[in-house]
């Protein structure tokens, strides 16, 4: 559109453009610029310009703010992993697994059905009866118990447009031997859970599990959505929060089976859209960046098990699923490039399905990410035959 920038009598647009007009610019060192000011000159510019807007070009185009301050990097854009596929961000490939794809090599696929195929439920010893339970147990942040059950980070009492209130009206959801128990805290960031000593997984067995008369031993499942609080760099520094998230996930990952011996599949989500966050909570671009960690995370293990189970990424650590880790796999993928519909489901992120600070979501969407989840645990080759009444694996 034509505007003027700074006072510049040249004709100049918006350089956020039409996929980046929710958000705030943002170089590849992760700070943030001042919001929907950049702007590009266009032509031959003849006239002495404003000290808002620096410098001539001559039938060229030139970079500018009305701060006066010097262009930073252009921002690349942001499309969805699942719709990235071959393609690159910074260099990095698309998809969720290898090859740009969205679905697992069929290795590790085969490995997860195995495990599936093999949840039974358990009594409180860890023994399988059949009038014991299988747990599906949520472990996260606040956007996490949100939006599997509530804001109060309950047992109970969960929201309907929440993930457990959703599937506790659907028929179709397995009741008798299925309890779904959300562990997540809000405040508690990736780094709050990456050791099985860590305060809360005590908290979890005392207050979620315990009242409900379940155990340690009888978790076999999780959903693990998490991020790090006030992230610094991002992609493609080497101190990038995408490396670091990666570590703490194969941490996390590890000190959930060293907690629950009996846990068979870990299922992980990275985050939703943040462009319109207001504070430096997690926005953008690290919300995006959180599915590249998750994506390294569960190839390094497909790969490390293709390898004879040597390991091949030294940031994820050792994932042998035959020794310390749980068979992991990709939950729903719940990133959205704002209004921008997804490709195949048409997911959007609208200003009105989050807070006021523009990171944790409002009930629109806690409803979006329920929805989500329970789409995905109906319908995956990995889940069905223990959280559906009467499914099979696969």
């Amino acid at each position: 559109m034509g505007l003027t920038c700074g006072g510049c009598a040249a004709s100049v647009r918006y350089a956020s453009g039409s996929r980046r007009r929710h958000e705030e610019d943002e170089g590849d060192s992760g700070h943030t610029a001042p919001r929907g000011r950049r702007c590009i000159i266009h032509g031959i510019m003849t006239s002495f310009m404003r000290s808002a807007c620096v410098g001539l070009a001559a039938a060229a185009t030139l970079a500018c703010s009305d701060t006066g301050s010097p262009p930073g990097p252009a921002v690349p854009p942001r499309v969805p992993l699942s719709e990235l596929g071959a393609g690159t961000y910074k260099g990095f490939p698309g998809g969720l697994y290898p090859g740009g794809s969205t679905t697992a090599p069929a290795a590790h696929a085969a490995a997860g059905i195995a495990r599936a195929q093999g949840i039974v439920p358990l009594d409180t010893a860890g023994v399988p009866n059949p009038t014991g339970k299988l747990v599906l147990l949520s472990i996260g942040m606040s956007n996490t118990t949100q939006e599997f059950c509530a804001a109060s980070s309950t047992t109970s009492n969960c929201t309907a447009w929440s993930f457990m209130g959703q599937a506790a009206a659907d028929p179709a959801v397995n009741t008798t031997t299925l309890a779904i128990v959300n562990g997540a805290r809000g405040g508690q960031d990736a780094q709050t859970w990456d050791a099985a000593t860590d305060a809360n997984y005590d908290s979890v067995r005392l207050n979620r599990l315990g009242p409900l008369g379940l155990t340690e031993r009888q978790v076999q499942v999780a959903w693990v959505k998490q991020a790090d609080a006030g992230p610094l760099d991002s992609l493609a520094s080497s101190q990038a929060d995408a490396y670091r998230l990666e570590t703490r996930l194969g941490d996390i990952v590890r000190a959930l089976k060293a907690r629950y011996s009996n846990l068979q599949l870990v299922f992980l989500s990275s985050r939703v859209y943040a462009g319109y966050a207001t504070t430096t909570l997690n926005p953008e671009p690290y919300a995006y960046e959180s599915g590249f960690a998750v994506k390294w995370l569960v190839q390094a293990q497909s790969d490390q098990m293709a390898n004879g189970g040597t390991m091949t990424d030294a940031r994820a650590g050792d994932l042998n699923y035959d020794t310390g880790a749980p068979w992991i796999g990709w939950g729903p993928y719940l990133w959205a490039d704002g209004t921008t519909p997804r490709q195949g489901d048409g997911l959007t992120w609208e200003p009105a399905d989050f807070a006021p600070d523009g990171t944790h979501p409002s009930q629109s969407g806690q409803q979006k990410v329920g929805t989500q989840l329970l789409v995905f645990y109906k319908g995956s080759p990995h889940t069905k035959c223990w959280f559906v009444t009467g499914g099979s694996c696969p």
